[in-house]
């Protein structure tokens, strides 16, 4: 996955011009260099490798349209976006994550492409997230998340694991389980640190380990992967994965996530589940030793 920009400058005759990139990269801190790489079939190509600077505009998940507009051939793709000039005189965008304003610095050939380097010389930026891509789709990871939060459905629980071995609680009639909560207003983020600590686990929050819908509880699940230092809590056990003791798991969803866990504990490969509570997919994502 990548971010979004549009990069910008003005043609000989100071008209902007712009296109959408997403090979934007840092390049050094001191001095503050980025670069972008134009293809030499770029329509802009004469302009901007033959510019004084130009400016890099991050986009904001908010701003799909503005990369749209400026990826294809629209006649004033600057209609689509409020801007002005940067103090360095390249147009630079409202509304978006940040920009850059730059002077060219150096310009490198690279095969079909040119690598523009400019170093910084103004730069805003905000909180809004930035748009990201990936795969021929945009990703808006926080539109998501807060998609999710607001979803009075949503249910988050913690696999909290040590040296193979497993918290969990008693779920009321005389079974085991995750420990788990409903997830409300606050967000995933709280409520993930809240439930680990009312375990009193020595752990810390870990990444997403499945999301699947539960259509027999009518909720949402999602399910965080989480190390921790001990074996010790003050509320629930640390068990061993045999079984014995995931026959005794009371919701069978979380009983075939934990054999799959038990599983590629011993393989050293883990992988995220997306799906329902009865099937799904499991994506690779990291590999141990």
């Amino acid at each position: 996955m990548t971010g979004v920009t549009v990069v910008t400058a003005h043609d000989t005759d100071g008209n902007p011009i712009g296109f959408t990139a997403n090979s934007f990269s840092s390049v050094s801190l001191d001095p503050p260099l980025v670069s972008i790489c134009l293809a030499k079939s770029s329509s802009n190509y004469d302009a901007l490798a033959n510019a004084s600077g130009f400016a890099v505009n991050v986009l904001s998940e908010s701003q799909k349209h503005v990369s749209n507009t400026f990826a294809r051939p629209v006649e004033d793709r600057f209609a689509a976006v409020s801007w002005q000039s940067g103090p360095h005189g390249s147009p630079v965008f409202d509304e978006g994550s940040a920009w850059f304003d730059c002077s060219m610095f150096k310009t490198v050939e690279a095969g079909d492409h040119l690598i523009l380097i400019g170093k910084v010389e103004a730069f805003e930026n905000s909180t809004r997230p930035g748009l990201g891509y990936a795969r021929g789709a945009y990703v808006t990871s926080a539109m998501e998340a807060e998609a999710l939060n607001n979803n009075a459905n949503l249910l988050l629980s913690v696999l909290i694991e040590h040296q193979g071995k497993v918290l969990l609680v008693d779920d009321g009639h005389g079974q085991l389980s995750l420990p788990e909560t409903r997830v409300g207003k606050e967000g995933v983020s709280t409520v993930l640190q809240r439930l680990i600590a009312s375990k009193g686990a020595e752990a810390e929050a870990g990444f997403i380990y499945s999301v699947y819908e539960d259509e027999a509880r009518a909720t949402q699940h999602i399910s965080f992967l989480c190390q921790a230092s001990s074996d010790t809590a003050s509320c629930g056990t640390f068990v061993e994965l045999s079984a014995g003791a995931l026959m005794k798991i009371s919701d069978p969803a979380i009983r075939i996530m934990l054999e799959r866990f038990a599983n590629e504990s011993r393989m050293g490969n883990f992988g995220v589940f997306f799906g329902n509570q009865i099937s799904g997919k499991v994506r690779p994502m990291t590999s141990g030793s």
